[in-house]
């Protein structure tokens, strides 16, 4: 069985921990907590297969909706089902998405659109004849996924933008932080790596502590895991798990207690749906920033089954609708936490689809796509950046089925999002990179 590089990362992160946990450690800060009046959080939402956001922003004029419904065939929705955005006209969204909708329409979320991996400004002439370098393995998921993460050419590189970003202010915002400033809801991402910090990584049943169901044996159990974790091996990889393992039990325990003595909070979000699931866990840690010691926090969170080859329609519409409930939940616990100009929450995708359907009522792997960020800070109802000439071998197509070479480069998205969060200018070329091939660090959609 082939295994995914961030399959592969995933597991053995999980097993480090023991599996007792799913968390990796950051270190002990020693500092008394500071104020978290000046509290920022970043919220990354990932649709893992590649969300075909061709069908989420849509042109909606007449001309425009035309090309669109003669181009797409068996996967256009049809036009009496978007909802247009009174904001940009000219534009509407897929009918999954009405929670977006209103965020849009009120001023609180923003479009950034085709926006993809780069390495430098390109055409489709100077893509067409090799000239520009470009990101490695182009319309592969866990190339793309990683690349995605870490801002990089390669999605071999070791850290992401996020984990940089730590590495960078940590000690100014978190000197008492108890917990790491990244951390992720959906299993070990390379987002959160840093060369100096590593993320928390919850497993799936969250922050929990676990429990015992073997009566009086649970102590002596617990006795022998614990000898066993501070075991002396002799094997330093050993040696290093067994202090992932004990670390995690220390973090479990700490965010356990605080939100043990932290009222519930009132927002409800929806059952079932596992992006709602991951985003609650996010909303209850914020809760608890203060007792943490946190002063900035980033996380991770992700949706699965965009990878629409086949019946794109019904699939995508059910994980849309999953998105668009989600989103809502967790921004009106922002408001509950009175937070809603401090968190800012956005998308982020393998890539985008192909513009032409294959043969099987889907669609195969694109690059360019839409992607959209929401909360009090976003300068909301505007779609930013360049959309796509929406022709076959047109100017922005990288062959003939309708892959967009981005106009905006995610690099960029994420400089965007990092300038907000508090990351000094002098940092921002060890974060990012490829930022300085690129003419500006900002997107100005914060």
């Amino acid at each position: 069985m082939k295994l995914s590089r961030r399959t592969f990362v995933r597991c053995a992160s999980l097993a480090a921990a023991g599996n007792m946990a799913g968390l990796r450690p950051f270190g002990l800060m020693n500092a008394l907590a500071q104020t978290t009046n000046d509290y920022k959080a970043l919220v990354c939402i990932f649709l893992f297969g590649g969300n075909d956001s061709n069908n989420v922003l849509i042109p909606f004029d007449t001309a425009g909706y035309a090309n669109y419904a003669n181009l797409r065939g068996p996967v256009a929705l049809a036009q009496n089902s978007l909802l247009q955005l009174s904001n940009a006209p000219d534009f509407a969204l897929h009918p999954s998405l009405p929670d977006v909708q209103t965020l849009f329409q009120n001023g609180n979320a923003a479009f950034v659109a085709n926006v993809g991996t780069l390495i430098q400004p390109l055409t489709a002439a100077t893509y067409q004849a090799g000239q520009v370098p470009t990101p490695s393995n182009l319309f592969s998921h866990p190339d793309q996924q990683l690349e995605w993460q870490n801002s990089e050419q390669s999605g071999g590189a070791p850290t992401g933008w996020a984990g940089r970003i730590a590495d960078s202010i940590t000690s100014q915002y978190n000197p008492g932080g108890q917990i790491p400033m990244v951390a992720s809801m959906d299993g070990n991402a390379l987002f959160g790596s840093g060369a100096t910090s590593s993320p928390l990584t919850v497993s799936p049943s969250g922050f929990t502590t676990g429990g015992c169901s073997e009566g009086a044996q649970c102590a002596s159990r617990q006795a022998t895991e614990q000898q066993l974790i501070t075991f002396a091996s002799g094997f330093s990889l050993v040696q290093q798990d067994n202090l992932l393992a004990a670390s995690a039990d220390k973090y479990i325990e700490t965010i356990a207690g605080y939100r043990q003595s932290a009222a519930a909070l009132k927002t409800v979000f929806p059952s079932g749906n596992p992006l709602a699931a991951q985003l609650q866990q996010i909303a209850q840690v914020i809760q608890i920033r203060q007792s943490l010691g946190m002063g900035r926090q980033i996380f991770f969170a992700g949706l699965g089954g965009f990878d629409t080859h086949t019946a794109q329609l019904g699939t995508q519409s059910a994980l849309l609708g999953q998105l668009s409930q989600a989103v809502a939940a967790f921004y009106a616990a922002t408001q509950e936490l009175q937070l809603v100009d401090q968190i800012t929450t956005f998308t982020m995708s393998d890539f985008a689809r192909a513009y032409q359907p294959n043969s099987n009522n889907g669609t195969d792997h694109g690059w360019g796509g839409h992607q959209f960020a929401f909360g009090g800070a976003v300068k909301g109802g505007k779609i930013y950046g360049t959309y796509p000439t929406i022709a076959l071998g047109g100017p922005d197509d990288s062959g003939v089925n309708g892959r967009w070479i981005p106009s905006s480069p995610s690099v960029q998205y994420a400089a965007t999002l990092a300038n907000w969060f508090g990351v000094p200018a002098a940092d921002m070329p060890t974060v990012f990179p490829l930022l300085g091939n690129f003419g500006t660090n900002s997107l100005t959609f914060l």
